[in-house]
């Protein structure tokens, strides 16, 4: 069952917030194990729905939070070992306001250590599995709250996209997964990692209940300040019919895809036709670059966001009674690739090389960022691959330069601050294939106006639940 069927079921009295609360973590206890999709379950969360006012917006409702967003009482470790045993005293703005209309925090979802990965297998303590198949990667960093919506231990999560994030793990696990407009959603709460990339987005079985997250958990915060002064009105768009539409196909996404995914992009193309949308091929130029620059800028932001783990304020803090001796050996926790990227971000920083390399990759980023404008002046929505095959074997990429290519269609959208969305689209040997959708900024609405069509035109047949439902 859907989120919006549960919430109309409770709404009607046929069942209760506690009874829902009662099934997902039941099924969490069952399933899970085989998974690796939490790292922490709200044990709470039973108390919560006895007390829940059964007419609250979203009462009935249980999230999977992605566990680099904080929440109060529960713990949050960003999938670290530094960070183990962290009890945050606040609450993630986006969890506070979902929390405040009823839906229910079922647990903490598993993550590449501080979102830096592709697979969730650099989490600290396990890696997570695919519901279709468990001896493949689930995606990432979100890989932890893509599996708990695909596998139906939650109907809807949580999750943040850097760089694909969200997107990549919505892919390769057959869900939608959006990243909305770089501000839509505050970020207070949400761990940094490259913090002018960072952004909360939802992940889910069905565009509507998309909406129903972003109408919660968008708007301007004063406790973000790049957060932006717009109106959500997800709900109300979906409602509305789909308006003619240019729709650019990105050359540059169109080779070494696999056959799976080429299929898809094709099959989508006659669906889109059908919709009435004008379809055309466009060019990104600057898009095939857009993964060197990702790698300079977001590990150049994380050598300085991550500095802050110390041992003083928060966090693991090792004995010692010489102050260069306890920040080594706190900072021991960090996890490889963790360590990898602040290495990276600091030469790119440093003295000699700043312009070489920080500072080229900034200008490029201006210059993609102008393309990616002139190109919505031709075309309403770009369609392009979320990721140039289905889902890989766990560890099936042990060369980190090959798992950084696991980004290559993704980045582009953080790097110029737009709207997109993956969406189940088809499949390869049983495996989902995810295409997705760019919107001008701050069009997030239409993303989903455009993705709710196909999935109604397609009558959900790319929607599949390979362990069965929940309810």
């Amino acid at each position: 069952m859907l989120a919006h069927e549960i919430r109309a079921k409770v709404a009607q009295g046929e069942v209760s917030p506690l009874e829902v609360a009662q099934v997902y973590l039941e099924r969490i206890r069952s399933l899970d194990p085989g998974l690796g999709a939490f790292l922490t379950v709200n044990e709470g969360v039973l108390e919560e729905a006895r007390s829940l006012d059964p007419s609250l917006p979203l009462a009935g409702l249980v999230v999977a939070v992605k566990d680099n967003i904080v929440t109060k009482g529960i713990p949050t470790t960003a999938g670290s070992r530094l960070l183990q045993g962290f009890l945050p005293p606040y609450e993630a703005t986006a969890v506070a306001r979902l929390k405040a209309l009823g839906a229910l925090v079922i647990g903490k979802t598993n993550l590449d250590e501080f979102g830096m990965g592709s697979s969730t297998e650099h989490s600290a303590f396990f890696p997570s599995r695919n519901p279709f198949d468990p001896t493949r990667v689930p995606g990432g960093s979100s890989g932890g709250s893509a599996v708990a919506v695909a596998a139906d231990l939650a109907p809807l999560a949580l999750g943040s996209d850097t760089g694909g994030s969200v997107r990549q793990p919505a892919a390769f696990c057959g869900i939608y997964g959006l990243k909305p407009t770089y501000g839509r959603v505050s970020r207070y709460g949400l761990i940094a990692y490259a913090s002018s990339l960072d952004q909360i987005g939802p992940m889910a079985r069905s565009v509507r209940d998309l909406a129903l997250v972003m109408d919660a958990i968008s708007g301007p915060d004063p406790l973000d300040a790049t957060s932006l002064d717009l109106k959500p009105r997800f709900q109300e768009a979906l409602a509305e019919p789909l308006p003619s539409l240019r729709l650019g196909v990105v050359r540059e996404a169109l080779s070494g895809n696999s056959p799976g995914v080429e299929g898809a992009l094709r099959q989508a193309l006659e669906v889109f036709r059908g919709l009435g949308l004008q379809v055309k091929g466009v060019s990104w130029p600057s898009l095939p670059l857009a993964l060197n620059a990702y790698y300079i800028l977001a590990p150049a932001e994380a050598s300085s966001n991550l500095a802050r783990y110390d041992g003083t304020l928060f966090g693991y803090r090792a004995e010692g009674e010489e102050l260069w001796r306890v920040l080594e050996e706190t900072r021991a926790r960090f996890g490889l690739e963790v360590k990898r990227r602040i290495l990276v971000g600091t030469f790119v920083l440093s003295s000699g090389y700043y312009e070489a390399y920080y500072g080229r990759a900034q200008a490029f980023r201006r210059r993609l960022k102008a393309e990616a404008q002139a190109l919505f002046q031709e075309v309403d929505l770009l369609l392009l691959p979320t990721t140039p095959h289905p889902a890989f074997l766990l560890g099936g990429r042990p060369d980190p330069l090959a798992m950084y290519r696991e980004d290559l269609y993704t980045v582009g959208a953080n790097l110029a601050g737009l709207p997109a969305l993956s969406f189940p689209a088809g499949f390869e040997d049983g495996l989902p294939v995810g295409l997705q959708l760019f919107a001008p900024w701050s069009r997030d609405e239409l993303l989903l106006q455009a993705a709710l069509a196909f999935e109604e035109a397609t009558d959900r047949v790319f929607l599949r639940t390979p362990l069965g439902e929940a309810l």
